[in-house]
């Protein structure tokens, strides 16, 4: 059951690489490989920060805003320059790798031994529940820890989401969804379209560097190499998402990037816990988004097939 709930956990917190990505690719069909390296920028940001005594709640700040600087130049090299989206993206990528090396000062960073958000969690559930307490869910000895910490990243999650569907509903998101849809339309009626990709893809990898922020400081190190396939881990959340709720309104587009993370999250450690062998796991991930992305297309064929053949009954 830790397992179950350890696995819950992670995949909200990798729900804000997942609605990163679902702004990318889903809003403005931008195919952001940045992504890979805002992630591990923004944990080396806020880890470097907090093991200097920051705050660590101004630390994940500060790594939203470097995450935020990332997106902007892979838009500036885009629109500015006129380079290929994806072309842009491993350009700031590669940069990104040496960046976080100078930020980090070396390949890794423990969190131990510091103060993190999570720490202040700990501190709260043993303050509410009393040190080592434990209790029964569905008939598993589970740790109250454990418990507490799935709460506050359900909390902090769903306010993201409500804040995220709140901004798109204002003049500016509508401005940067019409961009996505339309572009030429949106510039027709005076809206600078390059402007609202640059500030699209700079929030999306915002998002992505928080996520990487507070990885680092749940799992409790920060390490150069923990962006490798993040960018098919957050595609494969988004486009299960997507195959499952399968509604195209907006409150429920962010909410299915929300759940295809926790469920993707739990195939990945179901898989693990099976015996797959850790060095396989790439492999199996690559699987599971190819399932993802052929998994709408059958359902739908699937649809016509039933159809058919009830007119012809």
């Amino acid at each position: 059951m830790s397992l179950l709930i350890g696995s819950f956990t992670i995949g909200l917190i990798l729900a804000l690489l997942a609605l990163g990505l679902f702004i990318s690719f889903r809003i403005f069909n931008f195919p952001d490989i940045t992504a890979e390296g805002s992630f591990t920028f923004g944990a080396a940001t806020g880890a470097s920060l907090i093991v200097a005594g920051m705050n660590p709640l101004l630390a994940s700040a500060a790594a939203f805003f470097a995450g935020l600087t990332a997106g902007s130049v892979t838009g500036i090299i885009h629109t500015r320059f006129n380079i290929n989206p994806l072309l842009a993206g491993i350009l700031v990528m590669t940069a990104l790798y040496s960046i976080n090396l100078h930020v980090m000062g070396k390949s890794n960073i423990p969190l131990l031994n510091v103060t993190t958000i999570f720490t202040w969690v700990d501190n709260f559930s043993v303050w509410i529940s009393g040190a080592g307490s434990r209790t029964n869910v569905l008939g598993w000895d589970v740790a109250m820890k454990d418990i507490w910490l799935l709460l506050f990243c359900l909390m902090g999650i769903l306010i993201f989401c409500i804040l995220l569907w709140w901004f798109f509903k204002t003049n500016l998101g509508t401005a940067m969804r019409a961009t996505g849809d339309n572009d030429q339309m949106i510039r027709a009626l005076g809206v600078n379209t390059k402007a609202m990709i640059i500030t699209g893809v700079a929030l999306s990898n915002g998002f992505v560097a928080l996520a990487g922020a507070m990885l680092a400081q749940f799992q409790g190190f920060a390490d150069v190499q923990m962006g490798i396939g993040m960018m098919v881990w957050g595609l494969a959340s988004v486009i299960i998402g997507e195959a499952i709720i399968n509604d195209h309104s907006l409150g429920f587009v962010i909410a299915g990037a929300v759940f295809g993370s926790v469920l993707f999250r739990l195939l990945v450690a179901i898989v693990l816990r099976w015996g797959l062998n850790p060095n396989d796991l790439k492999i199996i991930t690559a699987m599971f988004v190819f399932i993802a992305l052929i998994l709408p297309g059958l359902m739908q064929n699937r649809k016509k097939y039933t159809f058919k053949k009830k007119i012809h009954a």
